[in-house]
């Protein structure tokens, strides 16, 4: 698109079949409507070489032309007037739609695609003002951006839109300062990975009192209202304010995740927990009420306890069960950090080493998984670490996957039993709630 639009040279984007409407959209976007693009089946992941060289022999699945005739004539026929005009994308949203009925109202959200599909509180104009008493900031303040992809544009969003999804999640006042922080992240919950990931939105700090926020008995389920509707109002924000999420056009997800209509939001409890929080962990004062950011969230390992004569064992074979392109994030009970404790393991640091020293995986078959194969082999061929030294291994030779630094531990969670899970969630940000207060 660059050598297009900057130096009017003729490209030929090649595409699959399944992406034939993202991409046009993202072209359109990008304000070239006119962008020559090509497509070819549909899967390309496991098929033979002489399937894929039959993709290209072979006719374009979307519009009934030889592939090979199409990128000959792409690449040597002249960009027209139409092509070399940059056309302007209107990224704003009106602030208020005509009146209707409430039914039709709600109608309209759902074929604007504007909802996670559940019902919603509309926002009126009077129920926006009273979300915004909630934060000192002024509506038409900028709070960020977001995109649903790295290769969208951002979208930028005020106060007061992150204010209409706040509403329509049933949010209350009192924890808009945590849906702001959210917003501020610019880290989407829906993003478009056609790995079909989801988010997961964890509180520090004194704010989980004063909204009664759950860190206890069922803190991941849908068991206290502002745990439900700020991970309901992040879900709806991300959709919203990034420009879509809408399966085939802003959103690829294969399978879909059932993660993403509440981004998994909880509190840590710190006050059972035998370790420092984990915002203090990132440079944050113990009062500071804080708000820190997962993504992914594909992969999860569940277990009870920590038994004392095999739980090494029992634990490496959990962390077989997360794909190593993604680092672990354990989400302990707090029975359960204290059995780490019994089993030698004094601090949360002393879990992470240990977790190094023992995800070990043999490095041909770390480098056959697909997920390290698309997006961590090409940074390894670059030269950038630890990943090209781990390149230079022999197959057989075991090596950790992954880096110190990603590895996390988080306690939440009310003491009915040592239940536990490692979930291949990234660390992304950690976002102060105070300062949007």
């Amino acid at each position: 698109m660059n050598l297009d639009s900057q130096w009017g040279v003729p490209t030929v984007s090649m595409h699959t079949r399944s992406f034939g409407w993202v991409v046009k959209l993202v072209a359109k976007q990008k304000g070239m409507p006119h962008h020559r693009m090509v497509y070819v089946p549909q899967p390309v992941m496991g098929q033979s070489p002489a399937t894929l060289r039959e993709y290209v022999a072979g006719l374009d699945p979307l519009t009934g032309q030889p592939v090979m005739e199409e990128i000959i004539d792409g690449l040597t026929r002249p960009l027209n007037t139409d092509e070399k005009q940059k056309v302007t994308w209107t990224r704003s949203t009106p602030r208020l739609v005509e009146a209707a009925s409430e039914d039709e109202m709600h109608q309209l959200f759902i074929e604007s695609h504007w909802t996670d599909y559940l019902p919603i509180v509309l926002p009126t104009e009077e129920r926006v003002a009273a979300m915004l008493k909630g934060t000192s900031h002024k509506p038409d303040e900028v709070v960020g951006r977001m995109r649903p992809t790295n290769h969208r544009e951002f979208w930028e969003y005020t106060v007061e839109k992150v204010a209409v999804n706040a509403v329509m999640a049933g949010a209350r006042p009192g924890y808009f300062p945590v849906i702001l922080a959210l917003a501020a992240s610019g880290a989407t919950a829906r993003p478009s990975t056609t790995s079909s990931a989801a988010a997961m939105a964890v509180v520090n700090g004194p704010i989980r009192h004063e909204i009664g926020m759950n860190w206890g008995t069922g803190a991941m389920g849908p068991y206290n209202h502002a745990n439900a509707t700020i991970g309901r109002a992040y879900g709806l924000l991300s959709t919203n304010l990034q420009g879509g999420s809408h399966p085939g056009e802003t959103y690829m997800g294969s399978q879909g995740n059932n993660y993403a209509y509440n981004s998994l939001t909880f509190a840590e409890n710190e006050e059972r927990s035998p370790w420092e929080p984990f915002h203090v962990e990132h440079g944050f004062r113990l009062q500071d009420s804080v708000v820190s950011v997962f993504g992914g969230c594909r992969t999860t390992a569940f277990t009870l306890g920590v038994r004392e004569k095999t739980w090494e064992e029992q634990v490496r074979d959990m962390l077989r069960g997360i794909n190593p392109y993604i680092a672990p994030t354990y989400v302990l009970d707090p029975i359960t950090a204290r059995l780490f404790i019994d089993r030698g393991l004094q601090t949360k640091q002393d879990l992470i080493n240990w977790t190094l020293k023992n995800a070990k995986v043999r490095a041909g078959v770390y480098w056959d998984h697909q997920l390290v194969a698309n997006y961590i082999r090409p940074r390894a061929d670059m030269g950038e670490e630890p990943y090209a030294t781990l390149l230079k291994a022999a197959e057989d030779e075991l090596i950790v996957p992954y880096r110190p630094k990603d590895v996390k531990v988080l306690i939440t969670g009310g003491e009915t039993n040592g239940y536990w899970r490692i979930i291949g969630a990234p660390y992304h940000r950690s976002v102060s709630i105070d300062e949007w207060r």
